[in-house]
């Protein structure tokens, strides 16, 4: 059977992805944000101000997380992904769990990006994903 003839499971799209059960990775693993030492009440209602501010993003757009929001391992902080769709009206996440960070969630943007190791390393892959968690990316000098 040919490679297009089948669709992959979800445990073989992880493993080409780089993750596993026996090589799990935390979601937010990486860039420990530093402004949480302080006064809690305030940096969440700088998140929710950060979250309630839009931006409006076309295809071919580079994007990635505002501070603070991101709530899926990849892209990583300040990695950027290209807008390969805008979806009007979003897609509801499917999550069936109201504890899920996911539950209802409005997926308005489809990102393309660049997997950076492991088997499918400079592979580019589409995800869905809130678009009031993303900001423009600016090149840093």
């Amino acid at each position: 059977m040919s490679r297009h003839d089948r669709s992959l499971s979800s445990r073989e799209l992880l493993a080409r992805i780089g993750l596993s059960e026996e090589h799990p990775q935390d979601l937010l693993d990486n860039e420990p944000l530093d402004d949480l030492s302080g006064d809690i009440g305030a940096a969440l209602a700088a998140r929710c101000r950060s979250f309630q501010e839009r931006h409006t993003f076309a295809v071919g757009d580079l994007v990635t997380w505002k501070p603070g929001l991101k709530n899926r391992r990849i892209p990583r902080y300040g990695q950027p992904a290209v807008v390969m769709e805008v979806l009007d009206p979003p897609v509801v996440d499917g999550e069936r769990e109201s504890g899920s960070t996911y539950f209802n969630e409005p997926l308005d943007l489809v990102l393309g990006l660049f997997i950076d190791s492991g088997p499918a390393r400079g592979e580019l892959l589409t995800w869905h994903f809130d678009g009031r968690r993303l900001q423009p990316w600016t090149r840093e000098v």
